[in-house]
């Protein structure tokens, strides 16, 4: 979960500096959040990689394991029950 949390800070800070420096350039409103998006969604491809990768193998193993409880829970429901008679 850390590193999930890094990984969306760094983003958001990619892009606050990346918005920051086209406002000093004279970038406003629509234009400003457009340009800024794109620019620091390129940026931290390329900044962010390892992060991203680290990110991604942690939500993997979150969605893996959850999908093994559920998958063991529906087995416990759908075994058969000893006859109540």
């Amino acid at each position: 979960m850390r590193s999930v949390i890094l990984y969306t800070l760094a983003r958001a800070a990619i892009f606050a500096v990346t918005a920051g420096v086209l406002a000093l350039f004279g970038a406003r409103g629509f234009l400003l959040l457009l340009l800024a998006l794109l620019i620091s969604g390129v940026v931290s491809y390329v900044l962010l990689s390892a992060q991203r990768d680290r990110m991604s193998a942690v939500v993997t193993r979150g969605v893996r394991s959850q999908r093994e409880k559920f998958e063991k829970s529906v087995a416990k429901e759908d075994a058969p029950r000893g006859r109540a008679e």
